[in-house]
């Protein structure tokens, strides 16, 4: 099974079955204390008017780096992702709520492949992930490319499931070129259990098909450029397992 860049890929199968100090008077020196008083709370009036405005930029960055760093970064299906984790050219999103990558449900990995700029590098590159999806011993559910046209290079496409003793995972790969760049886009989403093969494909019976092309019609992809100025993380968390379907 090969994609190709310009020809429409064969289905092999349908989907399955985060203090005030205290004063004193000074005797005969009272009207002078009064004013050397009022003159100091003055002078401690305006020290603290200063503190006050310089204190309020400083929360309002707070306020907007914490908005921000909660901000998704971009919506898929109705629901916004979350960047949790980015190295080299490989980064992972998922939605609020599934922060730990011990235990997630539903995840975005965007794969970006900088030395792919055409069709055919991008058409190598997909074949590539394909076999090292079997290599992982994942169940190729469908295949299939939309062909180049004038204006639009192929783009090519994977589904894939693979059953682990703790959980079954189904991935849905797009391969697209993205402002000139080679990319994969991959939506993951898994069920726990040691014996959830009906659960996996009734799922997949009513979801499969909207999700392929819930994927394949997607426009708001992040760039390149805005992947490369994620924050980057030296490794994973020890526990955290990559996902089968990484390429």
């Amino acid at each position: 099974m090969r994609l190709c860049c310009e020809t429409q890929g064969q289905t092999e199968s349908a989907l399955p079955s985060v203090r005030v100090h205290p004063w004193k008077n000074a005797g005969s020196h009272r009207a002078a204390s009064f004013a050397a008083i009022f003159y100091r709370f003055e002078q401690a009036a305006r020290l603290l008017a200063l503190l006050t405005l310089a204190c309020i930029p400083l929360g309002a960055q707070q306020t907007r780096a914490a908005a921000t760093a909660a901000r998704p970064a971009f919506v898929f299906g109705s629901v916004g992702y979350l960047h949790q984790w980015s190295q080299n050219d490989q980064h992972e999103f998922t939605p609020e709520g599934q922060e730990d990558l011990q235990k997630w449900s539903d995840m975005i990995t965007m794969n970006v492949y900088p030395s792919a700029h055409d069709g055919d590098a991008l058409s190598a590159k997909a074949n590539a992930v394909l076999e090292n999806y079997k290599g992982h011993q994942g169940m190729v559910l469908r295949t299939s490319s939309v062909p180049r046209t004038p204006d639009q290079p192929a783009e090519h496409f994977i589904a894939v499931v693979f059953g682990r003793s703790n959980f079954i995972e189904v991935a849905f790969a797009r391969f697209k070129l993205v402002d000139g760049a080679g990319c994969s886009i991959v939506y993951s989403h898994r069920i726990y259990g040691e014996k959830v093969g009906d659960q996996m494909n009734a799922w997949l019976n009513e979801n499969g098909a909207k999700t392929e092309r819930m994927l394949m019609e997607w426009n708001n992809i992040p760039s390149p450029a805005s992947l490369r100025e994620l924050p980057r993380k030296d490794g994973r968390p020890s526990d955290a397992k990559p996902s089968p379907s990484k390429s």
